[in-house]
């Protein structure tokens, strides 16, 4: 363990002891806002420590000092990195956009005592899943998720958001049944659920199981991400919200299920059995989802469309199955989760200044609200590609990366990303025309923006910028990431070292599994402890 290894687990630990402090005093609500700003706070700047740090070569945490693969490891190398340093400025950008929210509100419309700790556990859910060695552990992420995404989703009691919270739930229920499934064959397969140890193994099982596996796992990870034709739920569930939980449930919970697929994809199946269904997935998903889009005439549902369309951006680098692929796969995940997360708050503004999401019901803002006009067309045109923005830059590193494979798949899936980044366009600008532009058919309420709402979406915006500012070193670090993803064996050998191959070192009783396995007979070393086991052989320390 290195020096800085003991920050691992803070990103999960600081979330769960900050949401038990604010759940023991709901009384209290202004503390309750200090404890959640504090804690997010905190959990940015480890991550950003972390970042830096996972540069260098991967961190190990054997969580109660239980070696893997009998014990539970939390793992941050580039690519978990990345993915929590993100989250955690968006989880922080999304609750003081809440906070000031609820402040303007009069809190009646979101219980603060219920908020905030459920607020935080879903923070260290999604931290759990990015760190996570092993698929239980990675399951138990997606569990805390399911839990504390529903009480925000149905937070309020409507009966909209009620029904709206029932589909995602059934849907997400179905997700965790398939990993728990997935789970159990695994481990009857291989006798493990660690992500390194699996690595290892897969290949010797047959190739069959290991393809059912594979299916199995994508099938749950894919409801997760809205990956078509497991996308439907997607554009009911998340428009009925809040505006600060819908705008974290769609920069965050798809990316979870996206980074759940880049890591079995890279690490456990390298090789690609399935890609070319991947890849007919993520075209399904671009080409459904946008068209889904362009039909709308509410704005949240538009963009819920949106996001389910831009899934199958990164999807199709994922299945690739290049390096080049997965850089810029990573890179746009990296944008999305920014600037979808910023265009969902700014909808928020939208809504409260014309007191609608429709767009037949809008118009006009651009003199009202000059600022507000401002916030949607930055990152509206960021999502569409328009250069020389992030999403620009994400887009032609995938269709540069299609081009390399030059399969008439791969070609394709290039042009059909052309076409949705042109009915993206399309749909953005019309609704732009639309809310800031067209004279509405009745006068908008008069209604004041809390500059507190304005800057932590203002903020998101502006990070959406840093993110085309610092492409180049940004795109350099996810390709050193895509590297590492490729050549697997720095994830493996930092969790599993030479004398950690196979058995945790904590564990008789794996210890007596593994004996078994190889047809060993389990010794004892000189002070009567567990020793090496008896092979005829001579037994290296």
């Amino acid at each position: 363990m290195t020096d800085l290894a003991w920050l691992v687990p803070l990103p999960v630990v600081l979330p769960l002891f900050g949401a038990g402090l604010a759940l023991a005093l709901y009384r209290n609500a202004r503390i309750q806002r200090v404890i959640s700003v504090v804690v997010l706070s905190l959990v940015l700047v480890v991550s950003a420590v972390l970042l830096v740090q996972a540069d260098a070569g991967p961190l190990v945490v054997d969580v109660g000092n239980w070696a893997a693969p009998v014990g539970i490891d939390l793992v941050v190398d580039r690519l978990s990195a990345l993915m929590l340093t993100v989250s955690s400025a968006v989880t922080l950008c999304v609750l003081l956009y809440s906070l000031a929210q609820g402040e303007a509100d009069g809190d009646e419309a979101a219980p603060v005592s219920i908020y905030h700790p459920t607020y935080l556990v879903l923070t260290a859910g999604v931290a759990n899943a990015f760190l996570s060695g092993d698929l239980f552990n990675i399951y138990v992420g997606f569990e805390i998720l399911l839990a504390a995404s529903f009480v925000l989703l149905t937070m309020g009691g409507t009966g909209e958001r009620i029904r709206a919270g029932s589909i995602y739930v059934v849907v997400a229920l179905l997700s965790s049944v398939l990993f728990l499934v997935a789970l159990a064959l695994t481990y009857a397969a291989t006798g493990t659920v660690n992500l390194a140890q699996l690595a290892e193994r897969l290949p010797e099982i047959d190739p069959g199981i290991r393809l059912l596996l594979q299916v199995l796992l994508l099938l749950a990870f894919g409801i997760k991400a809205a990956i078509f034709p497991l996308s439907a739920w997607l554009p009911d569930s998340y428009p009925t919200a809040p505006a600060p939980v819908t705008a974290v449930f769609a920069g965050l919970l798809t990316k979870v299920g996206v980074y759940a697929i880049i890591r079995v994809q890279t690490l456990l199946f390298p090789e690609g059995r399935l890609d070319d269904v991947l890849m007919w997935a993520a075209l399904a998903t671009m080409l459904v989802g946008i068209l889904g889009a362009v039909a709308q005439d509410d704005i949240k549902r538009l963009l819920s469309f949106t996001l389910v369309s831009h899934i199958g951006f990164m999807i199709f680098g994922i299945a690739l199955g290049s390096q080049a692929g997965s850089t810029a796969a990573i890179y746009y995940v990296a944008h999305h989760i920014t600037v979808q997360t910023a265009l969902f708050l700014v909808v928020g503004l939208i809504e409260r200044r014309g007191g609608t999401t429709s767009l037949d019901m809008l118009g006009g803002l651009a003199k009202l609200a000059p600022v507000l006009a401002v916030l949607f067309f930055v990152p509206a045109m960021n999502l569409a590609g328009i250069p020389p923005l992030s999403g620009f830059l994400g887009k032609v590193g995938l269709m540069q990366a299609g081009l390399a494979d030059g399969s008439v798949l791969a070609i394709t899936l290039v042009i059909g990303g052309a076409l949705t980044s042109l009915l993206t366009l399309y749909a953005l600008v019309k609704a732009w025309n639309k809310a800031f532009w067209q004279t509405p058919p009745a006068p908008l309420p008069d209604r004041r923006l809390p500059v507190g709402m304005i800057g932590p979406a203002a903020a998101l915006v502006v990070l959406g910028i840093g993110l085309t500012v610092a492409a180049g070193p940004l795109y350099e670090y996810t390709q050193r990431t895509a590297t590492d993803l490729a050549e697997r064996t720095p994830y493996i050998e930092a969790v599993l070292p030479d004398g950690r191959r196979g058995d945790g070192e904590s564990a008789d009783v794996a210890r007596e599994a593994a004996a078994e396995r190889a047809g060993q007979t389990p010794t004892t070393g000189p002070t009567g402890e567990p020793g090496d086991v008896t092979t005829g052989e001579e037994v290296s320390p």
